[in-house]
């Protein structure tokens, strides 16, 4: 299984409003960046697709080390939130219903698919690559050509 490093960061401007994400894949023979914007969205909703879609276009399964500053999805993983979210019917802690459900089932293929292990890093503190997928994300927001977030828009 070959091992790869996926750098990932979400951005939004409003919140909701345009947003966009940014990612960088490291394998050991290339680097690749990705990014993507649309058109009404949130920046859980860009964390959580900065993460899916650079990972749902590799067709073999991989040994995944993904680096986001997103709290938000390293804690779902790592702390055991997902688990517990599917456990009570998509219920958060509080009893309230768990938003992005859309974005957490494709997430919960890839969990299936690849081996992961998450890290956090707090952005905007000079880590090189988590700088860089700020800039594509970022940079994609403002972009011309934002897509549309179907699971948002549909909510």
């Amino acid at each position: 299984m070959q091992k790869v490093t996926l750098y990932s960061d979400g951005a939004c401007s409003g919140n909701p409003g345009p947003g966009g994400y940014g990612a960088i894949f490291i394998f050991p023979d290339k680097k690749i960046k990705v990014s993507k914007g649309y058109k009404n969205t949130t920046n859980n909703r860009m964390e959580l697709l900065s993460i899916i879609e650079p990972l749902e276009a590799l067709e073999q399964q991989h040994e995944i080390f993904a680096i986001t500053d997103s709290k938000y999805i390293v804690n779902a993983i790592n702390q055991g939130w997902l688990q517990s979210w599917i456990k009570k019917g998509w219920k958060t802690a509080g009893n309230k219903t768990v938003k992005n459900q859309d974005l957490w089932n494709r997430m919960i293929h890839l969990l299936n698919k690849h081996t992961f292990t998450f890290k956090w890093v707090k952005g905007h503190d000079e880590d090189e690559h988590n700088e860089q997928c700020d800039v594509l994300a970022v940079k994609a927001r403002q972009s011309d050509n934002l897509h549309v977030d179907e699971g948002y828009d549909n909510v």
